[in-house]
């Protein structure tokens, strides 16, 4: 069941002195380029927003996690995750003609031909993906699902200049312009995870009263298997956890299977990565403060952060709470800002609402 409620998203935010447009900010943080590894692209913009707020400490790791933790009243953490990588391609081969082999990282090969991407070497240059033209392969070939052995950069540049400039390894990323579309609905590249990275910053501003630590972690390379959930596990070492990401809409080109849909606010995930008495609270929650809110099933992986967080050290009590969104792993990936808000309201009223004598009874089974 979906729970719906009136509101106004507006543009501009003021709360406690602060004064933000989540539009921009959302704009700022899929514009930048920064794929599994070199998530620090990523920080200026995101320790700049987060430390307007008061009382917050910002420290790094060296594998490029981002640690923002904000002080409670008494003993005992939360931690709370969306990941700052993005999808990307890995350059193999330079090759005659201005071309360059690649491998894609999080990405489907069907969607590529044609993309626009960047290529980030000793310089960014340009490129536009290509494959054989169908006219030129026979019916077998065309039966054939695409694969990235079958694609190719096409940059016009001379080989010669292209081996000074890009080496093997060099990262390739889609270029997809931020858009403004109907309804508080935007698309971009990159809103796998920037729109979690958002919501974790209204989370930190909408948070007044809490007794928990609560460390905020803009994780690193979840795109290739959660390494930085497992990292920030072993140094935060939380009480609790939540992970913020993405998750597919319900929609006509959607999964069917799902009740996700654009616009009736954040999923809260249920199935043996997210523990129960967890879900349960969130759920009291949004109820409490009107924070409409949609249930998913993952019965077994949830593809997200979750999954190693919930196993890392000796296990913590972990729950995923998701945006829906069009488009996953795309350069027009699509969501709704009211459901981008929402989350971080949702995660902010649970922080408050734990008490540490809650604690074990909540992360008991």
């Amino acid at each position: 069941m979906i729970y719906e409620v009136s509101y106004k998203l507006h543009k501009v935010v003021e709360r406690r002195g602060i004064i933000m447009n989540y539009q921009l900010l959302l704009r700022e943080l899929c514009s930048e380029n920064a794929p599994s590894g070199l998530e620090f692209k990523l920080h200026p913009i995101m320790e700049k927003n987060f430390g307007y707020i008061k009382d917050l400490e910002i420290s790094k790791d060296e594998n490029y996690n981002l640690y923002i933790n904000k002080k409670g009243k008494r003993n005992g953490t939360i931690m709370i995750m969306a990941h700052s990588d993005e999808i990307s391609l890995v350059i193999t081969e330079v090759i005659e003609g201005g071309f360059l082999r690649f491998k894609a990282i999080g990405m489907d090969a069907n969607i590529l031909l044609g993309q626009e991407v960047a290529i980030h070497g000793c310089e960014v240059i340009n490129g536009v993906i290509g494959g054989i033209p169908k006219s030129k392969t026979d019916d077998n070939i065309l039966k054939k699902a695409v694969v990235t052995s079958d694609l190719f950069i096409d940059t016009g540049y001379p080989k010669e200049y292209l081996e000074e400039v890009i080496k093997i390894g060099d990262r390739a990323t889609l270029i997809g312009e931020y858009k403004n579309l109907l309804r508080n609905t935007i698309s971009s590249k990159a809103i796998d995870d920037r729109a979690g990275i958002l919501s974790m910053l209204i989370c930190a501003q909408e948070l007044k009263e809490h007794e928990l630590d609560v460390v905020f972690v803009c994780s690193c390379q979840e795109e290739l298997g959660h390494r930085g959930a497992k990292m920030a596990s072993y140094k935060v070492k939380p009480n609790l956890a939540i992970a913020i990401d993405v998750t597919f809409d319900n929609g006509e080109f959607g999964d069917r299977d799902r009740e996700n849909k654009l616009g009736n606010g954040p999923i809260i995930c249920i199935g043996p990565n997210n523990h129960p008495r967890m879900i349960k609270k969130l759920k009291e929650v949004a109820r409490k403060y009107y924070i409409p809110f949609g249930v998913e099933v993952e019965p077994g992986n949830t593809g997200s952060d979750a999954w190693d967080i919930q196993v890392s050290r000796g296990g913590i009590p972990t729950v995923l709470v998701s945006i829906p969104i069009k488009y996953m792993h795309t350069s027009v990936e699509t969501a709704n800002l009211g459901d981008i808000k929402n989350t971080g309201r949702l995660v902010a009223r649970f922080i408050e609402e734990i008490k540490l004598l809650d604690l074990e009874e909540l992360t008991c089974f």
